[in-house]
């Protein structure tokens, strides 16, 4: 029995080593995610700029310093999905991409509960959702009354928004993720740069033969 488990283990070690060479797609599929849902966000800020300082100040948010505000997320999501695109300085750029998402989570999205579509029912359920499905039966009766249902719906569901806070917390969960692990190795400007940087020590044994060398802090596998 315990030769079986012995076994066991250590093919499950070998393949947890053999997973451990691909432990750089985590971090690079997360940062092909995001990068274009940042710069999207950001470009339609600067696009029109007027109306985001308008909707970050008293006719929107109400936040203080509305200008400031819309400069400051509109550079951050737009550097930011530069960043995260290349993997340059991923772990410094995180942190104003998860404040962005904290303030819009906070100031936006905290009231409407989780659900960014609203459902009738399952676990995030609420009353707000439940009243948006009574309301969206109505509406798909009225098309079917008055319209061409099958065509109006040929290419998706008709659903009403939510607009809870289901995909702000999840870029933030995302972006924590990248800031613990770094851009990941290999597919990213940081990965490079640290390969670069790192020190290397090398140190000669008593006997005169040339010992391993040892790169500090693993270099940038993690980076």
């Amino acid at each position: 029995m315990t030769s079986a488990l012995l076994r066991i283990r250590t093919s499950y070690d070998s393949l947890v080593e053999a997973c451990g060479r691909a432990d750089f797609l985590a971090p690079l599929l997360l940062r092909l995610y995001l990068a274009p849902v940042f710069w999207m966000a950001g470009w339609t800020k600067a696009m029109s700029f007027e109306d985001t300082v308008t909707w970050f100040g008293a006719d929107g948010l109400g936040l203080p310093l509305p200008t400031l505000m819309a400069v400051l997320a509109t550079g951050a999501e737009l550097l930011g999905g530069l960043c995260l695109a290349v993997g340059l300085a991923v772990r410094p750029i995180a942190v104003p991409l998860m404040l962005t998402m904290l303030v819009a989570i906070l100031s936006v999205h905290w009231p409407n509960g989780w659900l960014a579509v609203a459902e009738p029912q399952g676990l995030f359920a609420n009353q707000r959702t439940m009243e948006a499905a009574e309301r969206l039966s109505q509406i798909k009766a009225i098309l079917r009354e008055h319209g061409d249902y099958d065509y109006l719906t040929g290419k998706g569901s008709l659903v009403i928004l939510n607009n809870g806070i289901e995909f702000g917390a999840t870029y933030f969960l995302m972006l924590l993720s990248l800031f613990f692990t770094g851009a990941g190795r290999w597919f990213s400007v940081d990965y490079w740069i640290g390969s670069r940087l790192a020190p290397v020590h090398a140190r000669r044994p008593a006997s005169g033969t040339m010992a391993p060398t040892y790169v500090s802090s693993q270099i940038a596998p993690r980076n």
